[in-house]
């Protein structure tokens, strides 16, 4: 089998993506941090727990929307529960399953956070694109997912091996850095 090398234009849109990723998910830890004590990832599943009827989420339908592994999932939640700002639950409906809720405490912890986080973001991406570059992003970004996923036609290289179905993995970057 031969490698298929990078071109030099595939090459530098590589080094440029890497670059702007780190950049820009550096950039937004730090705001968090600061002005919400946490690292992004708490704050992204305090962020989609409030998106979600009933402020509430089965612990597996969560690390798929967030796309990291249960057991990473787990982590953050037991630290945002001994926090107050998340709670588990039994599942009614699905006994092997628990819910992780959002409490008033954690959506008020959002409610002051999310001001802040809105602007980092505005002021580091989307203050940069037009918005025809922001409908090119969404459309990149989104065959690149639905790619790694499966769920595009030309997914050949698409795996199942996503990290929210796998059944054990090291709990790398457990301090919340993706």
């Amino acid at each position: 089998m031969t490698t298929r090398w990078l071109s030099p234009e595939e090459q530098r849109a590589w080094r440029a993506y890497i670059a702007a990723s780190r950049l820009l998910e550096d950039a937004i830890d730090r705001q968090l941090q600061q002005e919400g004590g946490m690292p992004h990832l708490f704050y992204s599943v305090l962020a989609n727990l409030s998106d979600a009827p009933g402020r509430q989420l089965r612990m597996t339908d969560l690390a798929e929307t967030l796309k990291i592994t249960r057991s990473r999932l787990t982590y953050a939640v037991t630290r945002l529960e001994r926090d107050g700002l998340v709670r588990r639950e039994n599942c009614r409906w699905d006994k092997r399953s628990s819910l992780a809720v959002l409490t008033d405490e954690g959506m008020a912890v959002l409610e002051r956070t999310a001001p802040g986080h809105v602007e980092t973001v505005r002021a580091l991406m989307f203050d940069r694109l037009s918005p025809e570059q922001v409908g090119q992003l969404e459309e990149i970004c989104t065959g690149i997912a639905r790619g790694l996923q499966g769920e595009s036609e030309d997914a050949a290289a698409a795996t199942e091996d996503v990290p929210w179905r796998r059944r054990s993995a090291p709990c790398a970057g457990a301090s919340g850095d993706e």
